[in-house]
């Protein structure tokens, strides 16, 4: 089983922690969201598994091994990190074919992973001509052009178009539904919310989470329940009886915090309040993840007055 283990690692540039004893694992099979402000070290981790980095202290293995160790790295692990990679002046195709060659991957993979990221009608064109959302396409070819067990993408929606956005996440899916341990780092949260299976969170370089994503969401997000009502004044005082407040939601529904949509529908019916919506409302990753980290950010903005 090939997974990616980091334990106690650090990483010290001068006298900055980027990382600050980590202990985590990334399974097969799932895609694993890995989540943080800028500045928590999600890069800086990154960089340390592919032994791009020396750590401090600590181990970053995959499989067991360090990533520094494999002879044919390309088929260990597939990774994008920068987009801006490639060379400027080789075509997507050469960029991709030299890769194959030093690592001992057929050539035919070259024209397969071309086809399958979308770039086979630009494959003889230069890098440099390439916009940020064909060179992320490029990356990620050459991610796959090993064909490995494990892949880690550094924000590979950046750039994409809503096309290629629905494109990544489809090949995210599929890539952990053949076994395949995925690592995915991402500032968006409604993208990330839309394939992650599991959750790593940092905040100034230390493990603020570690969870299946719908538990991490449950556990810092008070469930709710949206309602809609012939009778607002009887729906309000009979919640009111039961230790409910009710807030209005800006078009006419009341929203009900910390409740549960079957305790709610039970209340108002045996009260007879006559109800046109009664809807759970989950909580979002973005809310979630927004306070688990309100205290982590290193670079923070203050609201503008009006």
């Amino acid at each position: 089983m090939t997974t990616i283990d980091v334990r106690d690692l650090t990483k010290e540039f001068g006298p900055r922690r980027a990382v600050d004893h980590l202990t985590f694992g990334v399974r097969p099979g799932r895609v694993t969201g890995f989540l943080g402000p800028n500045g928590a070290g999600k890069s800086t981790t990154m960089r340390l598994v592919l032994g791009l980095d020396r750590p401090t202290s600590g181990t970053a293995t995959i499989g067991g091994e360090a990533y520094a160790t494999a002879r044919e790295p390309l088929r260990r692990v597939g990774a994008l990190l920068d987009a801006h990679a490639a060379h400027g002046s080789r075509t997507g195709r050469d960029h991709l074919r030299i890769l194959a060659t030093s690592n001992r991957v057929p050539t035919r993979r070259v024209d397969e992973v071309l086809e399958e990221t979308g770039l086979a009608t630009a494959a003889r064109r230069r890098v440099r001509t390439y916009s940020l959302g064909m060179r992320q396409r490029l990356g990620i070819a050459a991610a796959l052009l090993g064909d490995p067990p494990v892949i880690m993408l550094d924000e590979p929606s950046n750039g994409l178009d809503p096309q290629g956005i629905i494109w990544i996440r489809g090949l995210l899916r599929q890539l952990a539904d053949e076994g395949r341990t995925v690592l995915v780092s991402s500032h968006l949260m409604n993208e990330t919310a839309s394939f992650a299976d599991q959750l790593v969170v940092l905040g100034r370089g230390r493990l603020l989470a570690d969870l299946p994503m719908r538990e991490f969401i449950d556990a810092r997000v008070q469930p709710r329940v949206r309602v809609r009502t012939g009778d607002d004044t009887a729906l309000r005082h009979t919640l009111a009886r039961h230790g409910f407040a009710v807030e209005r939601a800006g078009d006419g529904a009341w929203t009900v915090r910390d409740a549960r949509v079957d305790d709610i529908g039970r209340l108002v019916s045996q009260a007879g309040v006559p109800i046109l919506e009664l809807a759970s409302e989950e909580g979002t990753l973005e809310e979630a993840y927004l306070d688990l980290t309100a205290s982590e950010a290193e670079y923070t903005t203050q609201p503008q007055e009006a």
